[in-house]
């Protein structure tokens, strides 16, 4: 059996937490594949680990189950759903916005709410502030392991429904496309927009064409400066700031060998980083 599960939380791995998920994964099913898409989402941000998702699904194969964790809202009345997506893969997670960019870029077709009187790790009733162990890895390794079906885990719901985020869209105006700052590069500090390699090439740009890059937020400029379109880093000096189309088909900003974040201290957001690009 080639059955596959992959884990997203904020609760990094200096104590047991995630040990404990894959535990319970491992005790319904020992031949489980256990993989790990990131532990490291900033405690209880909703946003980036919808991102994260976004970023990653595409890449895995169908019928893979993957769990996404950060669940500020954890013993509340929100709902946990498993969502099965166009692509037939399934995300199991808190409806609290999690789903936001899977609904919008890749297509959610159907969800359900999980029936914790059926799935849920047994002996764990009178727990409510672990539903990662108890509810998510245990009925993500029983939906990856075929032990229930997606029908199985609850009752259907609209997918209209389900949690979004604010989440704005890139756009041309005049000449002048504008966007969001959506997520970082976090080891290297690079900045992902969410302005679509096609729509920057209405402007029929040219690698080596220069543009006037401004960022800003809701009270005030953090950043304007000329940088150059290149194909790759090593189309600029080190230290020098460029345009590049990252590995989602989004521009990015950043700095040769340096973090663009850093420097100029931006943090993304889901609708309150501005990027103001025009052609020079």
């Amino acid at each position: 059996m080639n059955s596959r599960l992959v884990l997203q939380t904020d609760f990094g791995t200096s104590d047991g937490a995630v040990c404990a998920m894959y535990g319970v994964a491992m005790s319904v099913d020992p031949s489980l594949r256990i993989f790990d898409l990131t532990h490291d989402i900033p405690q209880y941000n909703v946003w980036e680990a919808s991102y994260r998702l976004y970023q990653t699904m595409s890449y895995w194969p169908e019928e893979t189950v993957f769990i996404s964790v950060v669940d500020p809202g954890v013993g509340s009345e929100r709902r946990s759903i498993v969502a099965k997506t166009a692509a037939n893969q399934y995300i199991i997670t808190p409806d609290n916005g999690t789903l936001t960019h899977m609904k919008n870029n890749s297509g959610i077709i159907e969800a359900r709410i999980i029936d914790e009187s059926i799935n849920r790790l047994p002996h764990s009733g009178e727990s409510y502030t672990f539903h990662g162990r108890d509810v998510y890895a245990y009925t993500g390794a029983r939906l990856a392991s075929k032990v229930i079906t997606f029908e199985q885990a609850g009752p259907v719901i609209a997918v209209d429904s389900i949690i979004e985020l604010p989440k704005s869209e890139a756009c041309m105006k005049n000449g002048v496309i504008m966007g969001n700052i959506d997520i970082l590069d976090i080891r290297f500090g690079n900045l992902w927009t969410n302005i679509d390699r096609s729509l920057f090439k209405e402007l029929e740009v040219q690698y080596g064409d220069s543009f006037e890059v401004t960022i800003e937020d809701e009270k005030r400029q953090l950043y304007q400066n000329v940088m150059t379109f290149g194909r790759s880093f090593a189309d600029s000096h080190v230290g020098e700031p460029l345009i590049f189309v990252n590995s989602l088909e989004k521009l990015g900003i950043a700095i040769n060998q340096g973090s663009f974040a850093e420097m100029y201290h931006i943090e993304p957001g889901s609708i309150n980083r501005k990027i103001i690009i025009c052609k020079c």
